[in-house]
């Protein structure tokens, strides 16, 4: 990387992007820009937001690994026989793990309108989700939800017998030296304990399932780290954490463009996947130039685009 190019990031992100308060640039395995802002520091955990379905994405291909879960397209109520599915019975029975991964599950709600805030009030949210689950049409067309997230989420607590804090832990942040996340207890489910100021750790639902679509924490190094195992097919030093097949299979360029719960992207003849959060969180992987950009922010409502800072401050700086 051309360090000159990127010291304008120096300036560049206080005047322009003033809700960052870390970011990461590795380069072929180095590191290559590291500052911090907002009085924050490398060991500051930030909430990532929906950066966390990326991670519940490399959670299942682990679980599926490792024998706990048999392929991507096992119905999604065969790991709850307890639920009765009563109406659209047949269509609830078509979802499987791939639909939930790749967003192409039927909801009720409008595009970009799912009610969080009913969900995050529930007594029992899985139960709620199987609920209000498919309620008509068929899987296949896009349809944005963090409900199949956390589905997922409470697949690996019931297939592992551990909830998605405790298998990451063991599985992917113990091998990759990314901090391991403390199991803090939840004091109450309101706004600022589940999405906002009081979110610690990885939040939880009421019956102890790590949510599957928001409440990670992550410092800036760790998501790089996250980013840089994908670029290496799944591999940290001598240790495959997942499969290199995972990789492919979760950025697999479609029409919608998303993979396995990854954003995908492809312009000017470069693909780049990316995991984002609210916010401005974000874990960008750009494997032409093996490029890792991780990006932390405190929430605040439209960010300016964080691809732009990427492709007008970033990508100038990387040298042939």
């Amino acid at each position: 990387m051309d360090s000159g190019k990127l010291a304008v990031l120096d300036r560049l992100i206080p005047a322009d992007y003033d809700n960052i308060t870390g970011i990461v640039i590795v380069r072929n395995e180095t590191l290559a820009y590291e500052r911090y802002f907002n009085l924050s520091s490398p060991n500051d955990a930030q909430h990532v937001a929906s950066v966390t379905k990326s991670v519940l994405s490399a959670l299942v291909g682990i679980a599926i690994d490792k024998g706990f879960i048999h392929s991507v397209d096992q119905p999604v109520l065969d790991f709850f026989p307890d639920y009765t599915p009563g109406v659209n019975e047949h269509v609830k029975r078509a979802i499987t793990l791939r639909h939930l991964l790749t967003m192409a599950v039927p909801y009720a709600f409008e595009d970009w309108h799912e009610p969080l805030d009913v969900l995050s009030m529930q007594p029992d949210w899985v139960a709620y989700i199987l609920e209000t689950f498919a309620p008509y049409g068929e899987p296949g067309a896009f349809k944005y939800a963090t409900a199949n997230a956390h589905l997922l989420s409470a697949i690996l607590t019931r297939v592992t017998g551990q909830n998605a804090l405790a298998f990451a832990n063991r599985y992917l942040f113990s091998p990759t030296g990314m901090r391991e996340i403390p199991d803090e207890p939840m004091q109450a489910f309101g706004f600022e304990e589940l999405f906002g100021s009081k979110v610690r750790g990885w939040v939880k639902d009421p019956q102890g399932n790590a949510t599957g679509g928001w409440g990670l924490t992550l410092t800036p190094r760790d998501m790089a780290r996250f980013g840089q195992l994908y670029l290496n097919q799944g591999r940290w030093g001598d240790t495959q954490v997942f499969p290199a097949s995972w990789v492919e299979q979760s950025w697999q360029m479609n029409a919608f463009p998303y993979g396995y719960l990854w954003w995908l992207r492809q312009e000017d003849g470069l693909f780049a996947a990316l995991a984002m959060g609210d916010g401005g969180n974000m874990i960008c992987c750009i494997p032409q130039h093996n490029l890792v950009v991780a990006i932390a922010s405190t929430f605040m409502p439209n960010p300016k685009d964080r691809w732009t800072l990427v492709k007008e401050a970033i990508l100038p700086a990387v040298k042939a």
